[in-house]
């Protein structure tokens, strides 16, 4: 009995380091008291969190990748390991811009499963260059949802230029969820998932804009990767 005491001491340390990483990894404390264009939708949130980032390109650079994100679209510019373990459903995220989906304007909807599943964000706000916030309801299972529980929360994705050629990215999330046990299991597995999702889009964003600013020259008999269509 006393041998498990250590790893039940580590267990719980760690997982309280999930905790905080799943809120604020990032993210500086003058980001976390900033109000942004979306906070009034959800104007009192049980479960926020922000994340932010250094990119390596301009917002000008950033936006047309941010604004394209979506299920079997964008993408969400996770790594392919995490999308065969948690979403195996996935395809890849894309590794160009997509034309057809840089004109996204209020009210367009944006997939977060395949159609059947009717889970998806509704976009709120836009400004150009600038932030992007997302809402939804609709990300708990139906059969959940059928019998009263809820989840009402708000993404925003925010841009500010650093130095004239950078960009920092504050990516916010603002939730109410109901009953109780909804909150818990939330606290539970998609706070501390948060650090590793959050942290993963922003690195595989920042690894495309990055790219599409220098692309390298295709090797003979190969195909430039930032021009391949997606299947």
């Amino acid at each position: 009995m006393v041998r498990t005491k250590p790893f039940i001491l580590a267990g719980g340390v760690a997982f309280a380091a999930l905790q905080v990483l799943g809120r604020v990894s990032g993210s500086r404390r003058s980001e976390r008291l900033a109000s942004l264009p979306g906070d009034e939708i959800v104007p009192r949130p049980t479960i926020t969190t922000n994340h932010a980032a250094t990119l390596g390109a301009p917002p000008t650079d950033v936006w047309p990748w941010l604004v394209q994100m979506g299920w079997h679209q964008g993408g969400w510019y996770t790594s392919r390991w995490v999308d065969r373990l948690l979403f195996p459903a996935n395809l890849p995220a894309s590794d160009r811009i997509i034309p057809d989906l840089q004109n996204r304007t209020i009210g367009d909807f944006i997939p977060d499963g395949p159609p059947e599943s009717g889970c998806g964000f509704v976009i709120e706000r836009l400004d150009r260059d600038v932030s992007m916030v997302l809402h939804s309801t609709t990300h708990l299972p139906l059969a959940w949802r059928r019998r009263g529980a809820t989840l009402d929360w708000t993404w925003t994705f925010h841009l500010s230029e650093v130095d004239g050629d950078r960009t920092r990215l504050l990516f916010r999330t603002r939730g109410t969820l109901s009953p109780i046990w909804v909150w818990l299991l939330y606290q539970a597995l998609i706070v501390p998932a948060d650090f590793v999702m959050a942290g993963q889009m922003m690195r595989g964003l920042d690894r495309r804009v990055r790219a599409s600013r220098t692309p390298d020259p295709p090797a003979e008999g190969h195909t430039d990767r930032l021009a391949v269509t997606r299947r």
